[in-house]
């Protein structure tokens, strides 16, 4: 019986050992093929839609430090530009919120949060999508930081 539990351990032992390299190697692998993808693909991958409409938006607009959280009213406006963000609020300033897989963002679903402040709506907050017309669930969403944008004041003298 020893002998077994002696075996098994070594055997256990030695394929988390080779788990344990040839899950290196594949992450080494992967790791410095896909850098320089990444950085050639920055500078050439042409803005999509959603992204030009969002910089459109932005235009004339100064981004600050990004916060965690924002005060939200229940009648606040929140704009969704698919595939790139949810904007809300208007006027002077006006708060982006990008989320980790901004292509599921899809204007065709509404936002539900389920928040855990009542009046702060908060990156952590959990959050999902329905579709807007059947009600069905198309996904969870998770939110990077709120940035504001604050339109730029312009030089007495200019415009």
């Amino acid at each position: 019986m020893a002998r077994l539990y002696a075996q098994t351990r070594f055997l256990t032992a030695g394929l988390a050992a080779a788990a344990l390299v040839g899950a290196s190697g594949v992450l080494a692998q992967s790791d410095t093929s896909a850098k320089p993808d990444l950085e050639a693909g920055a500078a050439a991958k042409p803005m999509t839609k959603g992204e030009k409409r969002l910089a459109k938006l932005l235009e004339g607009r100064e981004a600050g430090k990004p916060v965690s959280c924002i005060h939200t009213t229940p009648r606040q406006r929140v704009e969704t530009i698919e595939g790139a963000a949810y904007v809300y609020g208007q006027g002077n300033t006006i708060w982006v919120q990008r989320t980790t897989a901004p292509k599921q963002i899809d204007d065709t679903d509404a936002l539900i949060v389920n928040r855990f402040s009542g009046s702060e709506l908060c990156r952590f907050d959990i959050t999902t999508t329905v579709d807007r017309f059947n009600g069905f669930f198309t996904g969870a969403v998770f939110f990077e930081d709120f940035v504001p944008y604050t339109r730029v004041k312009s030089a007495p003298g200019e415009g």
